[in-house]
Parts: C-alpha cells; structure tokens; sequence
C-alpha cells in the first residue's frame, strides 16, 4: 500500500481533511508530520511515495529541499468547473528572474504534456503595454515580458501570448499556464482567487525534484488540504 505523508502545523484542517481522504481513498496509508526537519527527511524517503507539506511552514522546508534540489520551483494547480490552469511562480522568492520564469513555463508546459493537455501559455507583466514608460520598474516588467513570450515562441512550441497585466483575459481565453511577472504577484494572484474567492486549488505541484511533492498553504480550507491529498494520491498511483 503506498503512503503519502503530509505535515501537520496550527491550522488543523489538517486532521479533518486526512479523515475525509482515507474515506475517500482507503488504498493508501496517511502519515501525520508535526516537525519541519521530518517533513524534509519524509520527501527524501523513498519508502514514502508522496508528501504533502500542509500546515507546516514553508520556510525552512523550502530551504532544506532547495539545498538538495536547488532548481526547485512550484506552480499552483487550479481546476474549477470553468477553469483549469498552473500559476508560477508563487513562492515570494522565486522566479526573479527571465531566465527563471522560462524555466518555470517549460516544466509547466511539460506537466500539462504529460496529462495529455495542450499547454497554453499566458505570459503577465506589470502593466499593459502601453503604460510603457511610466516608470523604470513597469518598463522592465514589460521588456522583460516580450522577451519571455519571444523566448518561449522561439524554443518550443507552445501556444503563447503575451497578456501584459490583463489576468482576467488570460484566464477568460482558458490559458492553462499562467506566469506572473515574480512570485510576489503571484502569490498575491493565488491569495486573491483561491484564499478569498475560494477558486479550488490542489495545492502548488513542486518541479526540479524527483520526488512527489505538493505544497500547500497555511490557510486552506479542509477542501483545499483534501484536494491536495488526492492530488498527492493520483500523482502516486499514475492517475495524473
């Protein structure tokens, strides 16, 4: 039986959302994690199949796996009725960078391939292109952003386009892979649509590692911590 381990912090949602998922999921056993260091040791055992890091702080978690997998990323995975799609970078420390964020779209582009999907790419920006000029920090968003979506035209062959600051219209042409500007605004993006407005998230699947990771945040519902589980779950048995 396979077993996915999953940290248990102050948001008790936790235990609720194991109860619900073993019902739900009888074939695989639940480990329950109270300490950072195990939930690091619990991702590099290789006689616990996944791991989900739910309540536990990502802080240090995310600096132990990094040491081990310094190309560590992580693209939340929304999958609503009307709407389906990954949105990376979301850590507050990562994708910096171009050459992060071009990265961070092909392991997106990458997933989605490998759950018979047909990636989608919405590039984002700091204003629309022609708030150009309106200052250093939005012209350097916005060149950085045309030189992502030439990028990702150039070497793969993806459908992308570059969507400037209009999230909405990226979301509303069901673009399913959603890079934002840096992980600030794409955690913010995350917060705003899922912790707010309640848009369903199976949690953040974590590229650059070998192993079955989905990281979660402190806050979620029962629902969101359940759903994380059956990711965990389908990821695990090859459902995904």
């Amino acid at each position: 039986m396979k077993t996915i381990a999953i940290g248990v912090g102050e948001n008790k949602n936790i235990l609720e959302a194991c109860n619900i998922f073993k019902n739900q999921r009888p074939d695989t056993n639940i480990r329950l994690i109270y300490d950072d260091e195990e939930l690091v040791k619990a991702v590099l055992d290789e006689e616990t199949d996944g791991v989900v890091r739910g309540s536990l702080s990502a802080i240090n978690i995310m600096h132990d796996l990094k040491e081990e997998y310094p190309n560590l990323t992580r693209a939340t995975y929304v999958n609503s009725p009307n709407y389906e799609f990954l949105l990376t970078p979301v850590g507050i420390d990562e994708g910096n960078t171009l050459e992060d964020r071009f990265e961070m779209a092909i392991k997106c582009g990458e997933f989605l391939e490998k759950l018979n999907k047909t990636p989608k790419i919405a590039v984002l920006a700091k204003g629309r292109k022609g708030d150009y000029g309106r200052s250093e920090e939005i012209s350097t968003s916005i060149e950085e952003s045309e030189k992502l979506t030439e990028q990702i035209q150039n070497e793969t062959e993806y459908d992308v386009n570059n969507y400037y600051i209009l999230v909405e219209k990226a979301i509303k042409d069901k673009c399913n892979v959603i890079i934002a500007p840096d992980g600030i605004i794409g955690n913010i993006i995350f917060r705003t649509l899922v912790l707010l407005d309640s848009w369903p998230s199976y949690g953040a699947v974590t590229f650059g590692i070998d192993r079955i990771y989905i990281d979660t945040s402190r806050d979620q519902t029962v629902d969101g911590y359940t759903r994380s589980l059956i990711l965990a779950h389908d990821l695990v048995h090859g459902n995904k």
